[in-house]
């Protein structure tokens, strides 16, 4: 008899879904909230069945000031951010990939390490550095800061994907006359299309999120992205109004739920290699 069908696999099997069944509630929880909040129009922290659904809500939120212009601060900044690091990080992965020497492993580690510094250790005197080369209040300023905190993990990660590319169809393309460049752009690139897509999203998504940085360094508010202007939903004395926080929620979320489509799409599809070498 073997382990799943026994008596202590099946009650192994059980705990396990039920844990799992927890977890998933206590992540849809939150997110049923959002859904019925945005519709209820005296929304409050508890979830509850609205009295009657409006989009209400929607209408107060979807206005130049609130919702579309943080909106495209926001696809400014990760945009930028996460383009800049992925060119800069291919340019990097290549060596370390298709190069053994020594300082490979301790550069790779140094990366690592980079990886764990907090983003507020450095604050103060990215700070000071903004101020003497008055990059503050500047989105160009912002790109290249938030493109320089996600190259260490944006480099490994990519290194990674493109050691999956076999290198014989390289040495091909040198046969033929091709240059590095023209080979890292028209064989490799083409070829880890999906990890790229991956290291996209992943650095889009990271810098989409982000508050801290534009908090600190940008001090305008028609250059504010949606995440800090999500603070005028915040009112004194604890006042929050639930329902435009929740409606400008959904919407804040819609972004980053259609580039992870578009790339699955057009990016993702499939593996790139299928075929690339005959044995």
């Amino acid at each position: 008899m073997s382990g799943l069908t026994s008596p202590g696999g099946r009650a192994m099997r059980r705990v396990s879904n039920s844990v799992l069944v927890i977890i998933g509630i206590c992540f849809a929880l939150p997110l049923l909230w959002l859904v019925v909040a945005s519709f209820d129009p005296a929304a409050s922290l508890t979830l509850k069945w609205p009295d009657g659904w409006t989009l209400d809500n929607f209408g107060k939120i979807l206005t130049p000031t609130l919702t579309f212009i943080p909106l495209l601060n926001s696809v400014i900044l990760s945009g930028g951010c996460a383009i800049v690091t992925v060119v800069v990080a291919v340019l990097a992965a290549y060596p370390l990939s298709r190069y053994r020497m020594r300082v490979n492993k301790p550069f790779l580690y140094g990366i690592l390490f980079g990886t764990g510094l907090p983003i507020t250790a450095m604050m103060v005197p990215v700070y000071s550095l903004f101020v003497a080369f008055d990059l503050i209040d500047s989105l160009p300023g912002i790109i290249l800061f938030m493109s320089a905190t996600s190259l260490p993990m944006a480099i490994w990660m990519m290194k990674n994907f493109m050691d999956s590319v076999p290198i014989v169809l390289e040495e091909a393309a040198w046969i033929d006359g091709a240059s590095m460049m023209s080979t890292l752009t028209r064989v490799v690139v083409p070829l880890m299309r999906p990890g790229i897509a991956v290291v996209f999203i992943f650095i889009f998504v990271q810098a989409w999120g982000n508050f801290f940085v534009p908090f600190v360094l940008l001090l305008s508010p028609d250059l504010q992205p949606a995440a800090v202007s999500i603070f005028a939903f915040f009112g004194q004395y604890g006042a929050v109004a639930y329902g435009q926080l929740a409606a400008f929620s959904l919407v804040y979320s819609v972004p980053v739920l259609a580039l992870y489509v578009f790339t699955s799409r057009v990016l993702g599809g499939g593996s790139a290699l299928a075929g690339a070498v005959k044995g």
